[in-house]
């Protein structure tokens, strides 16, 4: 496979029957507003009332909460895709740079702010734990922003690969830099060359769970994740879900079509080739491509039909990445200086997720509050009530846990609160569980992350935009190049990217790709 980079321009792709987007989540909406912008006729069908998918928001009294991810990175990433849809990130959105990119507390009452500014991260780190762990800290960066390097190209803003392809992507000259990715070596032992104080292991050991991920389990390849946010974290006015709302707008300015609560309970296929689907209502539609936003784990399962369960292998469920229990909450919150990102850690890392891993909901959990309403650097608060979300990880069970189970972790939860001195009054609050998740993402168990990125070969494990049925492709944070915001975004443009370049070798033109590099044949 050779990888060429393409410019974009728009190609006259001859309109038919549509390309069908099964779900309007941010892999499925990438892939159709690059392809509506090229000009091809796109049907995006989403079982939910509006787009996003885990991208949502809650409304409780009345508020609009968001409550999925609430982090922005790569923030070069949205730009280009929004350049290749023919418009501008700037037009739709309005984004502040975080001065701090979040606050962290542990027992007892000791804090750490990380800031956009690393040099000021270096110094609170030396104030926390001293002048060897700010030493340490400058090393971590390095090494982070090594990692990064290698794979930003060849691997994350690729189409997926095998580790002899990726091997041939970084070069025979850099041959070396493979190893330095550290995907043989635990992040958690990897933290411990970096730092002696058990706090600032735990703090950058959470990183991997922005992937659903333990940092006992899971590569020193994720520590790259500090370096993608220490490049700049955003902050979106009006919150996330603003931006599934931009990518509907730009959708629409190109004639593509978004229809809600239309459940696909199968995918078609004619002579072997993905031809359409059928909704749960019973109708029918025929389409010239299918890209799936769904989670892999739903086609493996067979929740789209029997014939596409061949697309990607059934995945067991000690290979699903985390779950959570969320609360959106509505209330006046008094007696910690919030910022936007707040993190709130158990004492024993290794306890908790050794729960995790059997099953259990933490004993002693690791909170995490989003704070809507403020801004990243003053840390005061509105005078009344407040947006806030909690979450707290929790195993990918399904419906496993009972309401007492879940009312004892809210108990929890909010004791560990207090203890830091938070307390919310006058509150409304709305709570989902992983069986929540499961309903709204069937087939996951309630996993928010795909599979989880365990052991070195994980990353390879992800299916990749192309399938095993000519005409089907796959977008989303379960697919390559991995969970997150950014990421599923990356996987519906190579999703996009998939269907052009087969499209132009079948039909005798060639339209041009969507920039940010091809992997063709």
């Amino acid at each position: 496979m050779v990888f060429m980079p393409h410019d974009f321009s728009p190609a006259a792709v001859k309109r038919a029957d549509p390309v069908v987007v099964i779900g309007a989540g941010m892999g499925g909406m990438a892939a159709a507003v690059l392809l509506a912008a090229q000009g091809a006729e796109v049907l995006v069908l989403e079982r939910a009332a509006a787009p996003g998918g885990k991208l949502s928001e809650t409304i409780v009294d009345g508020a609009a909460i968001d409550a999925g991810p609430t982090v922005l990175t790569m923030r070069d990433a949205f730009e280009q895709l929004f350049a290749d849809a023919g418009s501008a990130l700037g037009d739709h959105l309005t984004l502040t740079p975080a001065e701090i990119l979040a606050r962290h507390e542990w027992e007892g009452g000791a804090r750490l702010d990380l800031f956009a500014d690393r040099a000021r991260s270096r110094e609170a780190i030396g104030a926390l734990a001293g002048a060897a762990e700010a030493r340490g800290f400058d090393a971590f960066c390095a090494e982070a922003r090594r990692i990064h390097d290698v794979l930003d190209g060849p691997f994350m803003r690729a189409a997926r690969t095998t580790p002899l392809g990726l091997s041939w992507r970084i070069g025979p000259r850099r041959i070396g830099e493979i190893m330095a990715i550290r995907p043989y070596e635990k992040m958690w032992t990897a933290l411990g060359r970096h730092f002696r104080d058990p706090r600032l292991r735990q703090l950058f050991g959470r990183y991997a769970t922005y992937c659903g991920s333990s940092p006992f389990q899971a590569p020193a390849t994720l520590m790259l994740i500090a370096h993608v946010e220490q490049r700049g974290v955003w902050l979106v006015e009006g919150g996330m879900h603003r931006i599934a709302r931009a990518l509907e707008a730009v959708l629409a300015s190109h004639g593509g079509r978004i229809r809600y609560r239309a459940p696909v309970s199968e995918i078609l296929l004619e002579h072997g080739r993905a031809a359409g689907v059928r909704l749960a209502s019973g109708e029918m539609i025929a389409a010239q491509g299918v890209i799936c936003n769904a989670d892999p784990a739903a086609l493996a399962l067979g929740l789209l039909g029997d014939a596409a369960r061949r697309t990607v292998p059934r995945q067991r469920a000690a290979d699903r990445a985390l779950s959570a229990v969320t609360w959106t909450i509505h209330g006046a919150a008094r007696g910690f200086a919030l910022v936007r990102h707040n993190v709130f850690f158990s004492q024993d890392y290794g306890a908790e997720f050794a729960d995790l891993a059997a099953g259990r909901l933490p004993r002693d959990p690791t909170l995490y509050v989003c704070a809507q309403d403020r801004d990243a650097s003053a840390g005061i608060g509105p005078s009344g009530r407040e947006r806030l979300m909690v979450i707290l990880n929790a195993p990918p069970k399904g419906d496993a846990f009972s309401p007492a189970e879940i009312d004892t972790c809210e108990t929890r939860m909010f004791e560990r609160l207090a203890r830091a001195g938070l307390t919310i009054t006058d509150r409304t609050a709305a709570i989902e569980t992983p069986a929540d998740f499961e309903r709204r993402f069937p087939g996951t168990g309630g996993a928010l992350y795909g599979r989880a990125s365990h052991g070195w070969a994980a990353a390879f494990r992800r299916p990749g935009a192309r399938t095993r049925i000519p005409g089907l492709y796959l977008a989303g944070g379960g697919v390559h190049p991995g969970a997150g915001l950014p990421m599923a975004a990356l996987s519906g443009r190579q999703a996009a990217q998939a269907w052009l370049a087969d499209r132009a070798s079948t039909h005798g033109f060639h339209p041009a790709a969507i920039a940010g590099g091809m992997s063709t044949r």
